[in-house]
């Protein structure tokens, strides 16, 4: 299968990247981290369905799918003869408002404890 990264998912990796070297103060961790999220996402090209549907963890239809790399989530579907890569997030984060622009709460119809 191809494999397609879209602009999104490498400035994705270039943060991690950067948070990890400047933030962190360890450049050896940010090139390994790296390393590994890349050689996770091109097992897609010949394995593409090893990840987990997003819909089966989320209230949400979409054809996401994700696999997990250390600490990181890589977002990505499938079409037709190719993988596309989305986002690459931290998994503690609320990836739920990036990749759809809803926060969990409005996925699961929670309140967020805040009155209108």
């Amino acid at each position: 299968m191809k494999l397609r990264v879209t602009p999104a998912a490498l400035d994705d990796l270039i943060e991690i990247k950067q948070y990890i070297t400047e933030t962190l103060f360890n450049p050896g961790a940010a090139e390994s981290t790296v390393q590994r999220i890349i050689d996770d996402y091109l097992r897609l090209q010949d394995t593409p369905y090893i990840g987990t549907n997003l819909s089966s963890k989320l209230n949400v239809e979409t054809s996401f799918r994700f696999l997990v790399s250390g600490n990181y989530l890589i977002f990505y579907d499938i079409n037709d003869n190719s993988v596309e890569i989305h986002r690459i997030l931290y998994g503690k984060s609320d990836y739920a408002q990036v990749l759809f622009n809803k926060r969990f709460y409005e996925i699961y119809g929670f309140s967020d404890g805040s009155s209108d």
